[in-house]
């Protein structure tokens, strides 16, 4: 076992995971206080690193493209302070952290986890419920809707609607952006069959952001939701089969033997997803069809 205690936090490696356990520190950014501790599977890993530096050093997790929710929904967005994949390192404590990254990757290696992305979320995202207060609004998520309620600063077009109520199968969509300079962030939900293009400050499926220090919360919300929303590779296939659908077949021409097996082979892959429960029955239909009309 490899473990490395910080002011900043504890991250503890086992052989199979990583845990992650935020600071106590004042320091310590209140999403990661409020994200909690993480436990990140091995197979969830891309890769470990470590930079010393003159007043302390940072070890750096990345992670695989599609294994968690929260850097989806945030699209590497979050930084330094709140980015719950960072650990500062003291500068008596940099062997310890090199240690730790001998240790990851050497499991990586021996147990041959691939970098690329994977077609499954492999970190569950924040517990819920939840309820975060920031900007110009409330968001709060049960697992099964979202609500939205407004304060007296929102503008007067959403305060005259009233709270909105959201379920989550008309979700098909989640973004955080965090302030920027002079340009206000946002938590907006693309809802089914009403694409938006207002700004957030007149959207009433978007809560403004104005750089407070309770902003970052707002991605917690974000990434509940994202977890429960279908994993991107599944939305990948889903659309592919459906462009398949949509463009004219070409006329018949002789196949040759590597195309059939790579069509072999994705029928396959579709299998694998329908069976972890990543494509319903309808989407696997479609998809499976498109495949076999190329064939």
């Amino acid at each position: 076992m490899a473990e490395i205690i910080q002011k900043d936090g504890t991250w503890v490696f086992d052989g199979d995971a990583l845990r992650l356990t935020p600071g106590r520190d004042k320091n310590v950014s209140l999403l990661r206080r409020e994200l909690g501790e993480l436990l990140v599977p091995l197979d969830a890993l891309a890769g470990i690193s470590f930079e010393q530096g003159k007043k302390s050093g940072r070890l750096r997790l990345r992670l695989r493209d599609g294994a968690d929710p929260l850097l989806h929904a945030t699209g590497g967005r979050l930084t330094e302070p709140h980015d719950p994949y960072q650990l500062l390192v003291e500068p008596d404590r940099y062997g310890v952290a090199e240690y730790v990254v001998d240790e990851v990757r050497n499991a990586l290696l021996l147990d041959q986890v691939p970098s690329g992305p994977v077609d499954a979320y492999l970190l569950p995202g924040p517990s819920v419920p939840l309820s975060v207060s920031a900007g110009d609004g409330v968001a709060s998520f049960d697992g099964e809707r979202v609500r939205l309620e407004w304060k007296w600063q929102a503008e007067d077009a959403k305060s005259a609607a009233g709270p909105r109520t959201l379920p989550l199968a008309d979700i098909v969509a989640v973004e955080w952006q965090p302030t920027v300079g002079l340009e206000n962030g946002h938590l907006r939900f693309t809802v089914r069959a009403a694409p938006s293009k207002v700004p957030p400050k007149y959207d009433p499926n978007a809560v403004e952001l104005w750089g407070f220090r309770k902003d970052p919360l707002m991605a917690l919300v974000a990434a509940a939701v994202q977890a429960r929303l279908p994993h991107p590779a599944a939305r990948a296939a889903l659309e592919e089969a459906r462009a398949a659908e949509e463009t004219p077949a070409p006329a018949p021409a002789p196949a040759a033997e590597d195309d059939h097996d790579a069509l072999l082979r994705r029928l396959r892959e579709l299998g694998e997803l329908h069976r972890s429960g990543v494509l319903t029955d309808e989407e696997f239909t479609l998809a499976k069809q498109a495949v076999l009309k190329r064939m």
